[in-house]
């Protein structure tokens, strides 16, 4: 099997406003790209909506080479329900709890150098007061399981991710593709995973010719599929091809070919203005508030 990459997770989220504001003056984030959409993804993308919706990235750095947030904005729905499925990303940087002082956002100290803070809609971050020692600060994105050894399996022995650590006494075990990419940590929780109106979804790349075989490895295991191979069309950019997966829990996997996806993910330098731009024009909160009633939640 040729080299599989940590892509990113999906975040719904109810107030882009605050939300950009967060990832990037608290996180440090820049706008990698932004993309505004008439319709709902035939990949469920923006979740199961038809109408106008938003995607932008968020990281670090370039896609190649950085794992980062994808935001979706529906323009119908003003906040989403947290269930206990995602339970943080965690993030190496001095930098980030500095800015979190300084802005005076609340700020937990967790431990030793590692503070908790959430983002607008409650999604929680981990952050690690120290200089990054790799070109990537994303560490990890920790998501629950109910049952540790079936989620391992199923992460190891499906989906060809190397285990990394295992701790039975406090049911995590550390899960990635390679040393210096962003790991899956998997959290025994106990308990069922509620992923609520906001469930997330994690992407991966692999080579174009590995989504079929990924798929009928699935069919034959009797694993969930939720979006049987499929093509998606950005306007202007590449169209990727993308296969959409459930483990055991209900927890989203996007797998899209590599080579695809590395056109289609070419930073934007424009892409902060575009977001900027789309905000400014937004005038859904004020089509409600003209109405006497708010934006519903999902």
């Amino acid at each position: 099997m040729k080299a599989r990459r940590a892509l990113h997770f999906v975040f719904k989220v109810g107030d882009r406003a605050q939300t950009a504001r967060f990832y990037r003056e608290i996180l440090g984030m820049r706008v990698l790209r932004h993309e505004e959409f008439e319709e709902g993804c035939k990949a469920t993308c923006n979740g199961p909506y038809d109408g106008k919706w938003s995607k932008t990235m968020v990281g670090y750095g370039p896609e190649d080479s950085h794992f980062v947030a994808e935001l979706t904005y529906n323009y119908s729905v003003g906040e989403y329900r947290l269930g206990n499925d995602f339970l943080g990303m965690t993030v190496v940087s001095s930098q980030a709890v500095g800015a979190a002082r300084r802005m005076q956002w609340p700020l937990k100290e967790v431990s030793a150098d590692i503070y908790q803070v959430e983002a607008p809609g409650g999604y929680k971050f981990w952050l690690e007061d120290r200089h990054p020692v790799k070109e990537d600060p994303v560490l990890k994105v920790t998501l629950a399981v109910s049952s540790l050894p079936k989620s391992i399996d199923y992460w190891s022995r499906l989906l060809s991710m190397k285990v990394y650590e295992t701790d039975e006494s406090q049911q995590k075990a550390l899960l990635g593709y390679a040393e210096n990419q962003c790991k899956l940590e998997l959290q025994g929780i106990g308990q069922a995973v509620d992923h609520g109106t906001a469930f997330g979804r994690i992407a991966f790349s692999c080579p174009e010719e590995e989504l079929p075989h990924l798929e009928a490895l699935m069919k034959k295991e009797n694993q969930k599929i939720l979006t049987p191979l499929v093509s998606l069309d950005t306007p202007g950019k590449a169209t990727v091809q993308v296969v959409i997966l459930a483990d055991p829990d209900g927890h989203e996997i996007c797998f899209v070919g590599e080579k695809a996806f590395r056109e289609l993910s070419q930073v934007d330098p424009n892409a902060g203005k575009l977001l900027d731009e789309a905000m400014a024009a937004d005038k859904s909160q004020a089509w409600f508030a003209d109405r006497n009633t708010t934006k519903p939640s999902a």
